[in-house]
């Protein structure tokens, strides 16, 4: 039976930088039996830091709590913008050149964080994209600016807002037999990973009794 974990993100922010060795960490262990997809959810002005000064202030304290040797770099920051589409777009992009994968958001992302691109410039965010995918740029580009690629951003923003959450990353995992578990926030292995543990145990047991006794009597 099949069980789906979803990682809603924003591309640029800084606790989905975070969560990424977990992220990795889990598609290594359970990458056989379980699927991994990531959707867009942009983060908008309630997630968004007001200045430079704040969002240095929320790197010094997710440094310090994921205990990192390096701190992020604040100088690709715009605080004038509502959102960050071009970035996220660009990664959503990618997938229609089979890019399904974590390369090209994760370029995105350390251009930003750790080398201070701007990444708001669709021509920079598209160079970035089309380097770590091996995409030609002006087609990575136009299908990023398409209203196609925009259109699935905001609607995987809407279900993630849905989900009635507001941090990103958020960890969704859902199975066959209707469970499921949501780590909002969560960016530690252990309690993500104990808790797939438990749900595939679950479901090998509904397996093993659906090949013993079939289908539930429909009467």
């Amino acid at each position: 039976m099949k069980i789906t974990v979803t990682d809603y993100l924003d591309v640029v922010s800084s606790w989905c930088f975070w969560s990424e060795p977990t992220w990795a960490e889990l598609k290594r262990r359970y990458g056989d039996r379980v699927d991994f997809q990531w959707k867009v959810a942009l983060m908008d002005k309630d997630g968004l830091p007001i200045s430079r000064e704040q969002e240095q202030w929320f790197y010094r304290r997710s440094g310090m709590m994921m205990r990192s040797p390096f701190m992020l770099r604040t100088d690709w920051y715009d605080p004038a913008l509502p959102e960050w589409l071009a970035p996220n777009c660009v990664a959503e992009a990618g997938k229609d050149f089979g890019i399904t994968g974590d390369e090209i958001r994760l370029a995105l992302a350390h251009a930003a964080l750790r080398d201070s691109q701007q990444v708001s410039d669709w021509n920079v965010a598209a160079e970035i994209g089309a380097t770590a995918g091996k995409i030609e740029n002006k087609k990575l580009l136009e299908r990023a600016q398409s209203s196609v690629v925009e259109s699935r951003v905001r609607a995987a923003t809407a279900e993630f807002h849905a989900l009635q959450i507001n941090q990103r990353p958020s960890f969704v995992i859902d199975t066959e037999i209707g469970d499921r578990a949501i780590f909002s926030g969560v960016v530690k292995l252990e309690p993500i990973a104990a808790t797939l543990e438990s749900m595939l145990e679950d479901v090998s047991a509904y397996a093993a009794h659906k090949a013993h006794f079939g289908d539930p009597p429909t009467n």
